[in-house]
């Protein structure tokens, strides 16, 4: 079937008909940009309508704002740099190296897999399919559920997010480290030892290089997307942790803050609902100042491996009753880690 950008009317009675004009993948329609700008002009009239210019320089915002930019403009060096090493890593690895590096036995494949994560860094929404990937490609599910939890957890670029973040603590580097990777490393074999095939919906989606596609328009893409996808939750994130402590009385702040396990748990809670990508939650961590050293590494621990997104991506790629207990049983495993590695280290 020919291009749609090279068809031309064939002329009917000799004469020469004009091309159909081309159109430039990736414009703005016109409408659309009129629509946008129409849009922004009514929302700034109703804005100052209802008094926004008071509210906008009321101290309040300002200190949410000085929050809320900060802890962007922090993360987003190490966003940027964690998308565009996970887009290389899906477009020109092939999916076969993985599984030539993993012992046959799934006992020994679990760690190793969880190992890898150290090395072969990825973003939480690449990681599930990968993860599939593997699991087509005859990886026992085990070894790559461990992959799955631990690369977006435990990645170089998330580890010196992580000591950006907690300047003159190399000890929280540590506990992230142990804490996640002692969590991938239970959660591969729990699934070994009571994990059941009929849970399991084997994946049909294609992951990494397909054949007859440029790797390097592959990467192109896939950097583009996990970028903005992940760009949009660290922006949601820094909002929220801005609003967080801008709003969010002391008294309540006390009430979850005095007592060890409810902080924890409170961050944990939080660190699922916020879906903040896991290059830029230990700058949301590090705001977060009104909490326990071990509710903070609850958050980083638990943040990368179970979210709201990462829970939907399962449901579409493994079926809803592997998304359900296996979300589950990972939020539990990485809090009773995540305070057991605080209760050594911090």
């Amino acid at each position: 079937m020919p291009n749609t950008e090279e068809l031309t009317d064939r002329p009917l009675s000799g004469q020469a008909v004009a091309p159909i004009p081309r159109t430039t993948p990736g414009r703005l329609v016109p409408s659309v940009v009129v629509a946008g700008a129409v849009s922004l002009f009514l929302l700034v009239a109703l804005g100052r309508l209802l008094g926004a210019d008071q509210w906008l320089t009321h101290p309040g915002f300002r200190a949410w704002q000085t929050i809320c930019v900060a802890i962007a403009v922090q993360a987003l060096p190490f966003l940027l740099l964690g998308t565009l090493i996970s887009g290389a890593v899906n477009a020109f690895v092939p999916a076969h190296a993985f599984s030539r590096i993993l012992p046959r036995n799934p006992a020994l494949a679990v760690p190793v897999a969880s190992a890898a994560g150290v090395v072969l860094p990825g973003c939480e929404c690449a990681s599930v399919p990968v993860a599939g990937s593997l699991i087509r490609r005859g990886v026992t599910p085990a070894a790559a559920f461990a992959f799955l939890l631990s690369a977006p957890a435990v990645n170089p670029v998330v580890l010196a997010a992580t000591a950006v973040a907690f300047p003159g603590s190399p000890q929280m580097v540590l506990a992230r480290l142990i804490a996640s990777l002692t969590t991938s490393a239970s959660m591969g074999w729990l699934w070994l030892r009571l994990g059941r095939s009929e849970w399991l919906r084997m994946p049909s989606r294609h992951t990494g290089h397909q054949s007859g596609h440029s790797r390097w328009d592959e990467f192109r893409l896939g950097f583009q997307h996990d970028f903005l996808h992940a760009g949009g939750f660290l922006v949601f994130g820094a909002m929220a942790a801005a609003t967080f402590n801008v709003t969010v009385p002391r008294s309540v702040l006390e009430t979850f803050s005095g007592s060890a396990w409810m902080s924890v748990l409170f961050l944990a809670g939080l660190a699922v609902v916020l879906a903040v990508c896991s290059e830029a939650d230990a700058f949301v961590a590090a705001s977060l100042t009104g909490f326990s050293p071990t509710a903070r590494l609850a958050f980083m621990v638990v943040g990368p491996m179970v979210d709201l997104k990462l829970i939907a991506l399962q449901v579409g790629t493994f079926g809803r009753a592997f998304a359900v207990r296996f979300s589950t049983a990972t939020a539990i495993t990485a809090v009773v880690c995540s305070a057991l590695t605080g209760w050594w280290l911090l």
